[in-house]
């Protein structure tokens, strides 16, 4: 059974920095396109990060130089770093996996995705 737990939200004020984890069971984590989406209350769900199985990196322009995307392959765990964080980055962040190769984050589509965890909130006060 392919599992997908986030953890790591929580509130943060705005310039501050949050760590997201993911941990994955159930598949080949090391063979999977990992991504990190956002889903603000009203708006579509949009790719922040993605990172391939041989490390290489994609952003959403919104984050690029604020956060970053790494992965434990022999922990299976996927993660986020915030940093700066934005009222914006307020969201349900969630993360996915697809047996795709990575592309640039903001050319996935969500389809692109097989297995998603089930989010963790994000609420950045100013």
């Amino acid at each position: 059974q392919v599992q997908l737990v986030e953890s790591g939200g929580g509130s943060v004020q705005s310039g501050g920095s949050l760590r997201l984890s993911c941990a994955a069971s159930g598949y080949s984590y090391s063979s999977y396109c990992m991504g990190w989406f956002r889903q603000a209350p009203g708006k579509e769900r949009e790719g922040v990060a993605a990172i391939d199985s041989d490390g290489s990196t994609s952003y959403a322009d919104s984050v690029k130089g604020r956060f970053t995307i790494s992965q434990d392959n022999a922990k299976n765990t996927l993660y986020l770093r915030m940093n700066t964080v934005k009222a914006e980055d307020t969201a349900l962040y969630y993360c996915a996996a697809s047996h795709f190769s990575c592309r640039p984050i903001a050319t996935m589509w969500r389809t692109d995705f097989d297995y998603w965890g089930q989010g963790t909130q994000v609420t950045v006060s100013s």
